[in-house]
């Protein structure tokens, strides 16, 4: 498909915005995600894109397969993103930054403000915390980068299956599913296709998905560090197999705790700093702060209820490598 025609698809098939609401799922365990009908053994074949813990429904998975069209494409449209002198400012936003009350339960939105008026990108988020759920109010967050003309990128939390949702896409993917870690990996595939589809359902394009390793509250990962890395290592594949980037947000610490010394091949890496400052941020662009081995491209830091983040030196020569421009 040409680029081109991938876009008139995705133009013609935007659903119309509904409200989400949140899910009556017990605590601990996220919504369940649909369940599929058909095997997907192959990534070429549909999977499970989209769907808000429920009915993915045809136009979405059609949406996901358009976003993967122009994903493979190599040099999806940027806007002729210029270069920058010097490091660029911008900011990230998911969940937290929905109104209060919107989202699942355990991780309803804050409110809390969006990017300064001098932010040049924002990195969206496409969970609501765990996978298998969306950002609730992701549409008018993509809304609101059209509308400020920033730059964007997107960012997925990544977590550890339950049972039932083991049981329901232990099978389905391109892994052995004979064996617990095969279908971990399956599961990580698949959480992969649902944030494609997340994607695809507003329009949202990227050339670099950041898939973020990190403890998750309420839904913690297991003791199994290894267990934990096939996730990983599924969702990985479930990006690249569509035609993504991938890079890494973390800590060293952090991922450490989470998947061990687990290989993502020295990946593009996105730092995190916490409650500090610029100038710790722009230092976790140094070397020792390396998460898995890859170049690093942003540092973020909390200040005034704002995930901050800056491009590391260098990066801001060629932003059509990490960012979208909406055009």
């Amino acid at each position: 498909m040409r680029r081109g025609a991938a876009v008139v698809v995705l133009g013609l098939l935007l659903p119309a915005l509904v409200a989400c609401s949140g899910s009556d799922s017990p605590s601990g365990a996220p919504p369940r995600p649909p369940v599929p009908t058909t095997a997907s053994a192959t990534p070429t074949q549909e999977g499970k894109p989209g769907g808000d813990a429920g009915d993915p429904g045809a136009d979405a998975n059609d949406l996901a397969k358009a976003a993967e069209e122009l994903a493979r494409q190599g040099d999806q449209p940027t806007g002729d993103i210029a270069p920058r002198d010097g490091e660029v400012l911008g900011g990230d936003v998911s969940w937290p930054q929905c109104p209060k009350g919107m989202g699942i339960p355990e991780k309803q939105g804050k409110g809390l403000p969006m990017p300064l008026p001098e932010a040049e990108f924002v990195v969206l988020g496409l969970t609501n915390g765990p996978g298998f759920t969306r950002n609730p109010c992701l549409a008018d967050q993509v809304q609101w980068a059209k509308d400020n003309d920033v730059l964007v990128s997107v960012y997925a939390v990544s977590s550890f299956p339950d049972k039932a949702t083991l049981d329901d896409y232990g099978s389905d993917g391109p892994y052995d599913a004979s064996n617990r870690l095969g279908r971990l990996r399956n599961v990580g595939y698949q959480q992969a296709r649902f944030n494609i589809g997340t994607m695809g359902t507003t329009g949202l394009l990227s050339p670099i998905v950041w898939i973020d390793v990190e403890p998750v509250p309420t839904f913690e990962w297991s003791s199994d560090l290894r267990a934990n890395a096939a996730v990983i290592e599924g969702v990985a594949r479930g990006y690249t197999d569509a035609g993504y980037r991938i890079g890494v947000y973390s800590t060293p610490l952090l991922y450490r705790q989470v998947v061990g010394d687990l290989s993502l091949g020295g990946i593009p890496e996105w730092r995190a700093a916490g409650q500090t400052s610029r100038a710790e941020a722009l230092n976790r662009c140094g070397p020792d702060w390396s998460i898995q081995g890859g170049p690093a491209v942003m540092g973020q830091w909390v200040e005034d209820q704002r995930d901050k983040n800056v491009t590391c030196p260098g990066i801001s020569a060629d932003l059509g490598q990490w960012f979208h421009r909406f055009t």
